[in-house]
């Protein structure tokens, strides 16, 4: 070869060959991390074991902590300290100086356990809430009665008055009194004719205090609809934080869980110069279930008054005066009466909530019923809140609280936990907050100190060894999911119009925990799960958002950072008022794809009804549609295009915006869109294993996959838009699709054929490594059976902890690209180690690793250690009466919030069951 040969050869092995592969992987920041909800039970800390407790969560993967000051336990008072005290700051201080250090983030609780109040809050800013009383008057007869407030549990409050009297007759006829009430409560009218009903409201005190609240945080709730009230509040964070922030990322607001909380001292006025008009004298229709339009009209207009202040008097102050400290607030907006979309988009993160468990159909997942919540499980469509108002307005992060009561105590394994968080993922949201650690001091024995509805993510944990499986996982995927910007098509309408005119009851709360009731039976779910299913990418957008977005080259764009969208759809519904309808008609005639599910019915709200009303019908009267048969009109509109079909994919048809027809095969995304490319992550939540070309929408010049349980990577293999894909029930994937093509990354191993298993059923031995109450004792097994089968030594019957299984296999040739062992059953988790070299830990459906690389030719020896649940010692801990829960105020309670006993659980299978075998893998070329 002459030189020149070799120097071309040469640059050729530089460019493409004998070069690590570039990774695909975005940056692991401490963002991508997991965070994890830290409590401070009684704020019980000191600076040593913040230290140790940093330093743990830290190795563990963690990568930030959120802090939220709870009720302590007993018999270490004189270690309390108060919240914000100075003592509570230098802790503080300590806290985010050292969590600096370890490059991890710290965020807290603007209040000790929730919803926020505190000893700040004076009975001026307390949480309001309507008091009704009804008196009868009529023509001809004296009224002496007092109008005052009979509430004995408000007697001694100095803040209660007189808002509104109104009376009506039988022909419903009212005459607002207010003005004729002296101040002893005499009546100075009498009627002149006819029998009266006189609705006297006052603005009385909800009297509720702070849930869990820890020292220093007790005390009353505050009124989120006063600017007084917040602004009061969070005095006592500026005196205590001074020109700081302390190093605080965020602070953190957890749901709103007011109760009753339906009124503020000035209501009467602010919904005046909202709505238009005066409330006084339709007063009654707020206390009326009658099913009537006035009522709905009047409930409607009072509901909407409600949002806009929680909105502005309570939102947007809280991420001014967050900003102000240089840092970020985060916000549950979930369970208030208010526009979720608007609240959620009024803050820096965007926070939502999952609660409970999700039935999935992955085999071999364990869900007992006894275990599980009865009520709660967690809606996909309601995470999408958060993250649609975060997407729509350009936020970045989208947080959640992760793992609420994801099971019973003690019986959580991370395996449960993965579909879980990818359920979360799905949503679109990308920054989860496990739920959660508890601080415990050093010289408390084991459990620890435990929170009452938490996943324990503890180093008591048994499974704590194996955490940074699932860590790892949600790292990768987070830092994918952190990346770009979201890629969703569609922009679906959010009806709350229809929600407020309901005329039952007063306010309404938009909750986690009763999503059954204003959720799930609307026309908007139905779509959002059906259009989903379909393969389409959504997100929500309200009445506000709709009036700031603009139209631009024929995309809907509400924010300049917000994501762009191909069509905004209208499902059905009875009430849009004419303003929004005005701003979807400009988006139309700047060149918007709009759908419309019906035809607009009505304007909601009581102002100027008819002259409205007509201003609606006049505005739907400027489309002029074309019928084209089979459920669909169309309308051209000025650059744009507007459909009327009841059937909203036959119109999505019509635009031809194209669907991922990969959900076809039952697997879920979420895409995000980069410089140059995008990123699909893929689930396979069915109980079907999936390997076949799959088609994608997008694939560009090179397609990647990604696995973000083990970081691995390669070039896949793609056909005419097609990539092929191997996904086993359980699995997910990252696909990376790109315009740039990387030559030095290496092809995806696609398995083509499996070989003959070899089963190791054999001889295992069986020791313990560490855990408690005490080891039991080790022993040869002819075949592998869980400890817990061995009955006649008790210690395996109460030990939670690390077993080893150890084997040697003979191996007698090497010819298989790869070797997957595969387990049948695994309680719960394992490490695998073989000849000495740690292989991966296996903690989720299905269980197998890929080990080929570490196996030799002749003797190897296979060591699976493996942790199980917590659930053994802590039945054997109530069996035997041994004090483990001492907490003030809820002292511990079971998923069903009673009285926490595990004495009569049974034993729960701990360590290996059934066959482990290998099987020899064969790459396609």
């Amino acid at each position: 070869m002459n030189i020149q040969s070799i120097v071309k050869a040469s640059l050729f092995c530089f460019a493409f060959g004998n070069l690590p592969a570039q990774n695909p992987w975005p940056k692991t920041t401490e963002m991508a991390k997991p965070w994890t909800r830290w409590w401070w039970m009684g704020n019980a800390v000191n600076e040593k074991g913040l230290d140790k407790e940093l330093i743990m969560l830290h190795k563990a993967g963690f990568g930030g902590v959120e802090i939220v000051p709870i009720y302590g336990a007993k018999g270490f008072e004189n270690q309390y300290i108060n919240y914000l005290s100075p003592e509570w700051m230098k802790m503080l201080q300590f806290t985010t100086d050292k969590a600096k250090s370890l490059n991890m983030g710290v965020d807290m609780s603007v209040g000790t356990g929730w919803p926020i109040g505190g000893p700040q809050v004076g009975e001026e800013d307390t949480a309001t809430k309507m008091i009704v009383q009804t008196y009868t008057i009529s023509s001809g007869e004296k009224f002496s009665e007092k109008i005052i407030l009979k509430d004995q549990k408000q007697k001694d409050l100095k803040t209660i008055k007189l808002d509104i009297v109104t009376a009506y007759n039988e022909k419903n006829e009212a005459v607002v009194l207010t003005d004729k009430i002296t101040n002893d409560g005499s009546l100075n009218w009498k009627p002149d004719s006819g029998k009266w009903i006189m609705y006297a409201v006052f603005t009385g005190k909800t009297l509720q205090k702070v849930k869990r609240a820890a020292p220093g945080g007790e005390g009353y709730t505050l009124d989120h609809f006063s600017p007084e009230a917040t602004k009061d509040y969070l005095k006592t964070f500026d005196k205590a934080f001074g020109n700081s922030n302390y190093g605080i990322r965020s602070f953190f607001n957890d749901s709103y869980e007011v109760y009753n909380a339906d009124w503020t001292p000035y209501f009467k006025n602010e919904f005046k110069n909202k709505r238009g008009y005066d409330l006084s004298p339709y007063i009654k229709y707020l206390f009326s279930n009658e099913e009537n339009e006035i009522t709905g009209r009047i409930k409607s207009d009072y509901r909407e008054t409600l949002s806009e202040l929680i909105l502005s008097n309570f939102t947007k102050d809280f991420t001014n005066w967050a900003r102000s400290k240089n840092s970020k607030n985060t916000n549950q907006a979930h369970g208030s009466p208010g526009n979720l979309l608007d609240l959620y988009a009024a803050v820096d993160i965007p926070e939502s909530e999952n609660f409970g468990s999700t039935a999935f159909d992955i085999p071999g997942l364990r869900r007992d019923s006894a275990d599980v919540q009865k009520s709660d499980k967690p809606d996909i469509n309601m995470l999408k809140f958060a993250s649609s108002a975060a997407n729509v307005t350009g936020k970045q992060l989208i947080s959640n609280e992760t793992f609420t009561w994801l099971t019973e105590h003690f019986k959580t394994s991370w395996s449960q936990a993965k579909p879980e968080v990818e359920q979360v993922f799905l949503s679109g949201i990308n920054h989860v907050f496990y739920h959660g650690t508890t601080y415990t001091p050093a010289d408390v024995p084991f459990p620890g100190w435990l929170f009452y509805a938490s996943v324990n993510f503890v180093p008591e944990n048994s499974l704590w060894p194996h955490l940074m499986g699932l860590n790892s996982y949600v790292a990768r995927t987070q830092s994918v999911l952190q990346s770009g910007k979201p890629d969703n098509e569609l922009l679906m309408y959010w009806p709350i119009y229809d929600q407020w005119a309901n005329p039952k009851g007063k306010d309404i709360a938009f909750k986690v925990h009763n999503v059954e009731k204003w959720l799930q039976p609307t026309p908007m779910y139905e779509n959002l799960t059906k259009l989903s299913k379909m393969g389409y990418a959504l997100d929500m957008v309200s009445d506000k958002m709709i009036g700031e977005a603009k139209s631009e080259n024929q995309k809907i764009q509400t924010a300049k950072e917000g994501s762009s969208y191909q069509v905004l759809i209208i499902p059905e519904s009875t009430y849009l008022p004419e303003t929004t309808l005005h701003n979807i008609l400009k988006l139309a005639q700047n060149g918007a794809s709009v759908i419309f599910q019906n035809k607009p019915k009505d304007i909601p709200g009581n102002l100027e009804v008819e002259k409205r009303r007509a201003e609606l019908k006049s505005l739907w009267a400027q489309i002029q549609f074309q019928n084209q048969g089979e459920n669909i009109n169309i309308a051209s509109f000025g650059k744009g295009k507007i459909v009327l079909s009841s059937d909203i994919e036959k119109g999505l048809e019509y635009l031809k915006i194209q669907r991922e027809k990969l959900t076809e095969t039952g697997l879920k995304f979420v895409r995000r869109q980069f410089d140059g490319g995008k990123y699909y992550f893929i689930v396979n939540h069915t109980a079907k294993d999936i390997d076949q070309f799959l088609p994608f929408n997008y694939t560009g010049k090179q397609a990647v996959i990604m696995n973000p349980e083990n970081g691995g990577f390669g070039v896949a293999e793609t056909h005419n838009n097609s990539v092929r894909i191997q996904l086993k029930s359980g699995q997910s994937l990252i696909l990376k699709n790109s315009e740039t093509v990387d030559h030095s990354i290496a092809k995806w191993n696609d398995t083509e054929k499996t070989g003959s298993p070899i089963s190791l059923n054999q001889a295992w031995k069986l020791t313990f490594k560490e855990g408690g109450p005490e080891l039991p004792k080790s022993r040869t097994l002819k075949n592998l059976e869980p400890w817990t089968n061995f009955s006649e030594d008790p210690a395996t019957q109460s030990f939670s902890g690390t077993g080893v299984y150890t084997t040697t296999l003979n191996l007698k040739n090497k010819k298989a690209d790869d070797y997957l062992l595969k387990f049948d059953q695994l309680y719960e988790s394992a490490k695998i180690i073989v000849n000495g070299q740690e292989a991966g830990i296996v903690w989720s459906i299905p269980f197998e690793i890929n080990i080929g690389k570490y196996l030799k030719k002749g003797k190897n020896t296979i060591q699976i250690e493996v942790c199980n649940l917590m659930a053994n010692r802590i039945r054997y801990m109530d069996q035997n009466k041994i004090q483990w829960r001492n907490y003030h105020e809820i002292n511990f309670v079971n998923i069903n919030y009673k009285a926490f006993d595990a004495s009569g659980w049974k034993v729960q299978p701990s360590g290996l069951e059934g066959q482990i075998q290998l099987f020899p893998l064969y790459y396609s070329k």
